[in-house]
């Protein structure tokens, strides 16, 4: 098994790297991109940072944002490729799976359940709670001075990926990690603002209109939401504006577990899937060719709405009873 010290040395071997995470990226995978790049850039190695899809405006605050490469590989020579937050082809993007096939070093750091790129050094860790923890801990066995600026982006990583500490996989350590960030000068009191007090108000319209579709089980166990292309036309709203929709089902006192239906194109959903203490919501969105974590996870369906809702609540259904 590849160990962080391997990835450490492969990296310390490395000149020129492309850095990249997965489609549709959230705050720790940008944050853990950012943060490695500018690190590693501070070495004095060559380093490109790219995304496969436009960083949402959420994360505009983190500094090196504007140096990502939007959009398919870049053309630029690069030997090494370091994949994070990732380990499933199919989520890397277009352009970017096929990278695995050509005669680069792949570097792939990540800490979801998946079967892994099957090439190069792969460090999977599932006991972490961000990626943003492990790119941290690799930084400090690389004796690599940690900024200011790679110290925001990792915060963000970690607090945006632990639902602000909140989640139970964070342990001691994770507080750990977050309390040094702030000991090197990391502003954590302007990051929560900028992340969760600076909402733009299609995300309140967005909101109100998916709350119009809540629905619970008979048993009150599980609730749900949608999100349609219509609703996206009415409120001028985007993708990036329901990241946490899902969390308003989760909150209801006696759900396990949350599901966010949101349209993506004509007839296809990409699902969002959360539980609170009982259920292992990974292997609910393995039942449908998806996946993530024990309490987060995902899937993408296609298909008729009220069939799609059907199928997937009804194994949510066998999911809970299996827990009574």
């Amino acid at each position: 098994m590849t160990s962080l010290q391997d990835i450490g040395a492969a990296i310390k071997n490395a000149e020129s790297i492309l850095i990249c995470g997965h489609i549709m990226p959230d705050g720790d995978c940008l944050g853990s991109v950012l943060a490695l790049g500018l690190s590693l850039e501070a070495m004095g190695k060559k380093v490109i940072m790219a995304s496969p899809d436009p960083v949402p405006a959420l994360y505009d605050f983190l500094p090196g944002v504007s140096r990502f490469h939007i959009g398919e590989p870049p053309v630029d020579d690069f030997e090494t490729i370091i994949i994070l937050d990732c380990s499933v082809p199919q989520r890397l993007g277009k352009g970017y799976q096929e990278l695995l096939a050509l005669d680069y070093v792949i570097i792939n750091i990540d800490h979801h359940f998946g079967p892994g790129l099957g090439k190069g050094y792969n460090y999977i860790d599932t006991s972490a709670a961000a990626v943003g923890e492990i790119v941290f801990d690799l930084l400090r066995l690389m004796q690599v001075d940690i900024s200011v600026e790679a110290g925001i982006n990792l915060f963000t990583a970690i607090v945006t990926d632990t639902g602000s500490f909140r989640y139970d996989n964070v342990n001691s350590a994770t507080h750990q990690r977050a309390a040094e960030l702030l000991a090197l000068g990391v502003p954590g009191a302007k990051i929560y603002l900028a992340l969760y007090d600076e909402n733009p108000l299609v995300s309140l319209f967005i909101l109100r209109e998916a709350l119009h579709t809540l629905t619970l089980s008979p048993d009150g166990k599980i609730a749900w939401m949608t999100v349609t292309l219509e609703m996206f036309e009415k409120t001028g709203a985007r993708g990036e504006h329901t990241e946490n929709l899902v969390n308003y089902c989760k909150s209801i006192r006696g759900v396990e577990i949350a599901i966010l239906f949101r349209e993506i194109s004509e007839g296809a959903y990409k699902i969002s899937l959360r539980s609170k203490h009982q259920v292992d919501v990974n292997k609910l969105a393995n039942k449908f060719g998806g996946g993530g974590h024990v309490r987060a996870a995902g899937c993408t369906m296609t298909g008729n709405l009220t069939e799609v809702q059907e199928s997937l609540v009804k194994e949510a259904l066998i999911a809970m009873a299996g827990k009574d």
